[in-house]
């Protein structure tokens, strides 16, 4: 088990790194007190508001389409006690504790800029309870991912009242129980602070933030399982030359021809079949992995990027300043900068697997390959990899409906007050159905990949792909005739998503980051 370190959160400054050690719950946070002289700042025009005989958006009136309600002084607490609990309307199964974790970081910062008019105390609680391991019980299905993600900021703004539900060790918990046995008093809500902790874009983009994480191992093991089926396919280096790529000026596909001659240096099947070769250019899944790849590798920076923003962004509504004792009512709360961004992941993560899915037809087609047909010796008898590619074409065809971008389908909602919405939180859940199924894929792929390689014995790939087939073959024998694969699928598919492939992609010297630093 990891260690906790103390984090000084710097509101605005989050970063990628950062919130990378939040989702792996190896930070304790702490706010600077500089953060603390604005955020009292803020409350103050806020509570002058609720003094106030003036309007003001959701600290003396309705919500959504009952702007024009008025609510009297008496009834303020009343109301944000209210809106938090006909707002935790969510269906499903619970958050990840890991997104939970940056949701409550997330909100936590954003609150801290000082634009939203919370007290200290507010911040202080979120912060207490990402420290003491505490998950807030929040049903996954139920945002549309504009007005905040209401439903799921409300289920978790719940838990910190006592009401709703913890998960501890896993195990759901009423919520007032978790907060006593940690020592953390129940939030009280003041004026605005139940609509300042609803509104917002944090579950969407954790969502968002979980899915760019949980794939960078499946992206790294892609590019060394790439890289062993061009050896076992006996396919050319040379698609591979930096002039090729340095012509066209994308960068991820300069980087991305770079990791695959690294990953292929030294390599005596490579060297075997420089002269004497017939075949002019091989299939497009193997030259065309820089182009493909690469692109996707862009794609995701590009996310990442956006994601980093939001992370660090005021998101609710109406936001103050304090500087001019005003509040002012906007929607930073529309969550379309991540819905596009998880939309872009989403064709990313499935071309990933498209283009995998394609080298594997590629290898048990005897007349590509030049292997022994469906990578078994006595074809016939023995149906080798034959049906695990099919299982490989049903994941990629999945991915391609699931690719269907979620933010080009806005439905009206609060009798067509919020009449555009993003869709963002759902665009982001699903990325975690794709990473799966891509996995599986390349799961699929490492195990012909380095059955192709047995043919090619006693020759050798490079020092860094024979590491990845000594690991698979740590488990898993070579398939000299049918067996029971279904076991074999689910072990390689567990090295692609648990980073033991990855380890041996960033032991490589000399290559740029995967991800741009932001």
């Amino acid at each position: 088990m990891n260690t906790p370190i103390t984090l000084r959160i710097d509101p605005g400054h989050l970063t990628l790194e950062q919130l990378q050690a939040i989702h792996a719950g190896v930070v304790q946070l702490s706010l600077p007190e500089a953060s603390r002289a604005i955020i009292r700042a803020s409350q103050q025009v806020v509570q002058r508001a609720a003094d106030g005989d003036a309007p003001v958006y959701g600290v003396n009136t309705g919500f959504g389409k009952l702007a024009n309600q008025r609510i009297s002084k008496a009834q303020l607490e009343t109301l944000q006690l209210n809106l938090i609990r006909s707002h935790s309307v969510g269906v499903g199964e619970p958050l990840a504790p890991e997104i939970m974790r940056l949701m409550l970081v997330m909100k936590a910062a954003s609150l801290a800029r000082g634009y939203s008019g919370v007290r200290e105390v507010v911040i202080d609680t979120l912060l207490a309870v990402h420290n003491a391991g505490l998950v807030p019980y929040v049903p996954s299905k139920g945002s549309v991912g504009a007005s905040g993600d209401l439903a799921p900021l409300a289920h978790m703004t719940l838990a910190l009242l006592g009401e709703g539900d913890m998960l501890v060790d896993g195990q759901r918990v009423p919520a007032l129980a978790a907060l006593q046995q940690a020592g953390i008093a129940p939030l009280k809500l003041g004026a605005k602070e139940g609509l300042a902790l609803i509104n917002g874009t944090q579950t969407s983009t954790a969502l968002a933030l979980h899915a760019l994480l949980s794939f960078e191992p499946v992206l790294e093991a892609a590019l060394v399982i790439g890289a062993l089926t061009v050896d076992a396919a006996r396919g050319s280096d040379g698609p591979f030359d930096p002039r090729i790529h340095a012509l066209r000026g994308q960068p991820g596909q300069i980087d991305v021809a770079q990791y695959y001659r690294e990953l292929l240096k030294g390599s005596e099947i490579r060297n075997s079949h420089l002269d004497g070769d017939d075949r002019v250019q091989d299939p497009y899944s193997l030259r065309c992995q820089p182009q493909v790849v690469g692109a996707c590798l862009d794609q995701l920076r590009h996310g990442a990027l956006v994601l980093v923003r939001e992370a660090n962004a005021v998101t609710d509504n109406p936001l103050v300043f304090a500087e001019d004792n005003a509040m002012v009512s906007g929607g930073n709360f529309h969550a379309e900068p991540v819905a596009l961004a998880a939309d872009g992941m989403a064709l990313a993560i499935a071309e990933v697997g498209a283009i995998a899915e394609r080298r594997i037809a590629m290898l048990i087609d005897s007349g590509v390959s030049r292997l022994p047909p469906f990578l078994t010796a006595d074809a016939g008898l023995n149906s080798g990899f034959m049906i695990a590619h099919v299982t490989a074409a049903a994941l990629a065809s999945e991915n391609k409906s699931l690719a269907h971008p979620a933010s080009v389908d806005s439905l009206p909602t609060s009798a067509n007050q919020e009449d555009h919405v993003s869709m963002a939180t759902f665009a982001a859940r699903r990325l975690q159905t794709m990473i799966a199924n891509t996995a599986h894929i390349l799961g699929i792929e490492l195990l012909a990949c380095a059955q192709g390689i047995e043919f090619l014995r006693p020759m050798q790939s490079s020092n860094a792909l024979e590491q990845a087939h000594a690991l698979l073959r740590q488990h898993i024998p070579a398939m000299d005739q049918d067996r029971y694969l279904a076991p074999d699928i689910e072990h390689a598919t567990t090295l692609v998503r648990n980073g033991s492939l990855s380890r041996i992609f960033r032991a490589l010297p000399g290559l740029p980051l995967l991800w741009i630093t932001v």
